[in-house]
């Protein structure tokens, strides 16, 4: 890319960068190199013309490619630069000055982040941003209410209910902080049971620890250093 890229050339490469990231097997490295060229691209324009900052074409653009950095970033597991992408998504979610359509994965978007941070413990930043969200969306769209209803469970001690909820989930992606959630779950709840309990069977263990096989149950057992006795079946 040029020095001094078009509002075209990066609307050209943003299309190619969307295609490859929709494909059934993306080439993640590839993908993070164009993101990379955009996010330069993006600065460029700006620092060269800083009209671009009113117009809604440029920041309509400038929006996908923010949505699509923080697709990207939760297909890598890379939870830090989704973090980062979202903060700078905050403009024109809860702000937007210059009045552009509501983006399509908007409230996705802002209910992985809330799962983001209930997955961190982050309480504080959870209730701040839901006081930026209209009463309507939190009482209706199926994006935030599952994060608000998860919450809740949180504070009511109901694990079971959160374990529920993973089935519940209104799109995949949110899997993936879900089960960062259940692996923080899992080790409070392991670590109750080790003041608790010299044992448990295979069975109840299992249960308790929201395993859906014996081998999660045995690999969890074996990183905490516990004694697997499978002639018992127990687990001490």
């Amino acid at each position: 890319m040029s020095a001094a890229p078009s509002a075209q050339q990066i609307t050209s490469l943003y299309e190619s960068t969307r295609g490859a990231l929709n494909a059934s097997n993306p080439d993640l490295e590839t993908i993070r190199s164009r993101l990379s060229q955009l996010k330069v691209g993006l600065v460029q324009i700006t620092t060269q013309s800083a009209q671009v900052i009113q117009d809604p074409s440029f920041q309509l653009l400038k929006r996908s490619i923010l949505e699509m950095g923080a697709e990207f970033s939760i297909k890598t597991g890379d939870i830090s630069g989704f973090e980062r992408y979202l903060a700078q998504l905050e403009s024109f979610y809860f702000d937007n000055k210059l009045g552009l359509s509501e983006s399509k994965v908007m409230y996705p978007l802002i209910g992985l982040n809330l799962l983001r941070m209930l997955s961190e413990n982050l309480i504080a930043d959870f209730h701040t941003t839901l006081e930026r969200i209209g009463l309507d969306q939190l009482q209706n769209n199926q994006f935030i209410v599952h994060p608000v209803k998860l919450e809740q469970a949180l504070m009511e001690g109901s694990y079971k209910k959160v374990w529920q909820a993973r089935s519940e989930v209104p799109t995949p992606e949110y899997l993936f902080f879900m089960d960062i959630l259940m692996a923080t779950i899992r080790n409070e709840v392991a670590s109750c049971a080790e003041k608790s309990y010299t044992g448990l069977p295979f069975a109840d263990a299992k249960t308790v620890l929201f395993f859906t096989s014996m081998d999660e149950l045995l690999t969890f057992a074996k990183g905490r250093q516990w004694i697997v006795s499978p002639a018992e079946k127990r687990i001490t």
